[in-house]
């Protein structure tokens, strides 16, 4: 399989007052095209920084991160803002979508951000909101919620696509649901498309196609799941 993105001994340093301590400490691994990747680890050690940092929505200290054989690390700002719109899909634990605006508006939203998207409509249809275009978030149930930020996500027809814990938020039958969307979305694409999730939720590693394990900001370990499971086998 193609590599699409390694990150080489990077470190990410942040000051509090005159101490200071590394979010990732010398992180080195590899990720291949295609992949659905789970990103495993404690609170604290550096799951949503590794996110951030490859979403390029913050900098790295030290070292370089390469994706599609660019090395984004060394991109200034309106390089950055060019790399999010044009290649990452970001879905998050608590959804951040807009209250204001309808489900069908909250994914035409994309309209504005890239060249080429998907039909808004049709997306929301694929994941199963064909009946809830013209409601309001507060009319929706959690999962449905979640359901509108990976369409929102989906419709950007992202080369990325990473989720900070997409499940935590909501119950084991609609996270399986969720899942269930992510794999298809990774699956699209005649199998181009990448899928990250960061979670303490071990279990969601067994469908993985690759585990990472962070600890105190280090790569513990970086494994291929040779027989990665169906989301319905997995007892949750």
């Amino acid at each position: 399989m193609q590599e699409l993105i390694k990150f080489e001994n990077v470190k990410k340093t942040y000051n509090i007052g005159e101490k200071s301590f590394n979010a990732l400490d010398g992180a080195d691994f590899s990720i291949n095209k295609g992949e659905f990747v789970v990103v495993l680890g404690p609170s604290g050690a550096g799951k949503s920084t590794l996110l951030n940092l490859l979403g390029g929505m913050d900098k790295v200290t030290s070292g370089s991160i390469i994706v599609g054989g660019k090395d984004i690390s060394k991109y200034n700002d309106k390089q950055l803002t060019e790399y999010r719109a044009e290649n990452i899909g970001f879905i998050f634990q608590f959804y951040n979508i807009l209250p204001t605006l309808t489900v069908l508006e909250n994914v035409e939203l994309v309209d504005s951000i890239v060249k080429n998207p998907k039909d808004a409509k049709q997306i929301l249809k694929e994941v199963g909101l064909e009946e809830h275009y013209n409601k309001f978030p507060n009319q929706l149930s959690g999962g449905e919620q979640q359901r509108v930020s990976i369409a929102r996500a989906i419709a950007k027809d992202p080369l990325l696509l990473l989720c900070d814990e997409p499940t935590g938020a909501l119950d084991s039958k609609t996270g399986v649901e969720v899942l269930k969307l992510l794999k298809k979305q990774c699956d699209a694409n005649n199998g181009e498309n990448t899928v990250i999730i960061v979670t303490h939720n071990s279990l969601i590693a067994e469908v993985a196609d690759r585990v990472i394990r962070l600890k105190n900001g280090k790569v513990e370990s970086n494994t291929i799941n040779k027989n990665p499971k169906n989301i319905e086998e997995v007892n949750w």
